[in-house]
């Protein structure tokens, strides 16, 4: 279904919503305590969650984005042009340079530096700015979630061409985001909302992009002047 700027908006703004009541119900630690014990946690270095779902989820970001690279300069399948191509490429790469930003000046640390889970570190909200926690920060929000999210690019890049292929891999990123944030989650590397505010991050990027993406305007105008001739409404001169 092709989706106007108005609803993007609305559904940035209700995931922002939904966010904030998800951190102030504190839910995050109840999760962590599913998966962690004093011993700590037992899937941190499992194949499934480490070598598939970390390394492997890693591996399989690179090699779409060089896909992707590949088809901006030799495109395989008529709709956007090379242009439009290289500027979502853009604003995925964004999107997987903003959320690491972020961490760089985080204080809070994963779930496995915690004193409960055999670290060092006590519990503190990520909203709780300036306070430190005693272990060495720099966990929130999810960097490997990126390696799914930041490709909320391509269902904006293909959505006013291929609407079927745009949802496809809209439901295609969701479901890899999801995946790449239970397994940090289980490995003790993330709370649940280190993953959800990274995937908020990625798409509220996008929604930006398309609102700047060069020659949207003329585009936009172009397809009404394709209905208006579909219609049979052309405008005439005067």
């Amino acid at each position: 279904m092709r989706r106007s700027g108005r609803a993007d908006s609305s559904i940035t703004l209700v995931a922002l919503a939904a966010l904030l009541a998800w951190d102030a119900t504190g839910w995050d630690l109840a999760f962590a305590r599913w998966y962690g014990t004093t011993a700590g946690f037992v899937w941190r270095d499992a194949w499934l969650t480490r070598s598939l779902l970390h390394d492997g989820g890693r591996w399989l970001a690179r090699a779409l984005l060089g896909l992707l690279v590949l088809d901006a300069v030799r495109p395989a399948w008529p709709g956007p042009g090379r242009a439009e191509r290289w500027w979502w490429i853009a604003v995925m790469l964004a999107g997987a340079l903003l959320v690491p930003s972020i961490k760089q000046i985080s204080t809070t640390s994963c779930p496995w530096e915690l004193a409960e889970f055999g670290g060092v570190a006590r519990y503190v909200s990520h909203w709780q700015f300036g306070s430190v926690d005693g272990g060495p920060g720099h966990c929130f929000p999810s960097g490997h979630a990126v390696a799914a999210f930041a490709f909320f690019g391509v269902y904006f890049l293909w959505r006013p061409y291929r609407p079927v292929l745009a949802d496809f891999s809209l439901v295609a990123v969701l479901l890899a985001g999801a995946a790449f944030g239970w397994a940090q989650l289980a490995r003790g590397a993330h709370y649940p909302s280190h993953t959800l505010w990274s995937a908020w991050l990625c798409w509220t990027l996008c929604v930006i992009g398309d609102r700047l993406r060069p020659g949207r305007r003329i585009a936009a105008g172009a397809v009404g002047d394709s209905v208006d001739r579909l219609v049979g409404d052309e405008p005439r001169p005067c």
